[in-house]
């Protein structure tokens, strides 16, 4: 798929520099999460944008954005390359980190997220609960994107920059993980009900409820990637 070049852009409308990275950014994700981009692969600048029929900045634009998921490294002298697949290690680190986070971001943000929160976390449970769930990451990027949606909607509700802080440098690490079983959307059905059970905690205003709905979430979560994911 190409991205419209100048030439097919219509007189007096140009579009900006920040669209049309954006544009570059999600084409070069959706090429990473349906493994068209390899682990260990090279990523070409030039290359790239020649594909896309685009100028090489917005690509290195897209790229930078990129590395800050860990979904791309930048090797010196070298240029960029697919980050490798989470190894189990990884997996476990990151798992592990969300389970420091998260309970206590839902803890904090139940005592003191407001009615216009709690409709915006209601809003994201209904994005999952129609949103495709088809093979290729264009039929469940919808899907993705509510699941993180949700979590940060409790992280910048939490009230707290530096757990906001800590919660953003997760960063595409949490994404990341979905190449981890190389399966895609598996666990729609409960990944939902648990949503549902933390949104159900907020609402309840009962700090410690929601605090353990999340630390449940995530526990399963992480059983159920390790329970798809290949033998090492």
């Amino acid at each position: 798929m190409k991205l419209a070049s100048s030439r097919d852009r219509a007189p007096g409308r140009p579009v900006s520099r920040q669209v049309l990275a954006d544009h570059v950014y999600e084409e070069l994700l959706a090429w990473l999460m349906d493994g068209r981009l390899e682990p260990g692969a090279a990523v070409s600048i030039d290359g790239t944008a020649r594909e896309l029929d685009v100028s090489p900045t917005p690509v290195r634009e897209a790229l930078a954005r990129l590395e800050h998921t860990g979904m791309v490294r930048r090797v010196a002298l070298k240029g960029y390359r697919v980050a490798p697949v989470f190894t189990r290690e990884d997996f476990a680190e990151l798992m592990e980190a969300r389970l420091a986070i998260e309970p206590v971001n839902a803890r904090l943000a139940c005592s003191r997220i407001t009615p216009h929160g709690l409709a915006d976390l209601r809003e994201a449970v209904k994005d999952l609960e129609t949103a495709p769930r088809g093979p290729s990451f264009a039929e469940f990027r919808d899907y993705l994107e509510a699941d993180e949606r949700f979590h940060k909607l409790i992280a910048e509700q939490s009230g707290n920059q530096f757990m906001l802080s800590a919660y953003n440098a997760l960063g595409g690490q949490v994404q990341r993980f979905r190449l981890f079983g190389g399966v895609g959307i598996t666990d729609a059905e409960q990944a939902i009900a648990e949503h549902q059970a933390v949104f159900e905690a907020m609402a309840s205003g009962d700090p410690e409820q929601a605090a353990a709905a999340m630390a449940e979430h995530v526990h399963k979560v992480r059983a159920r990637a390790i329970a798809d994911a290949p033998a090492d």
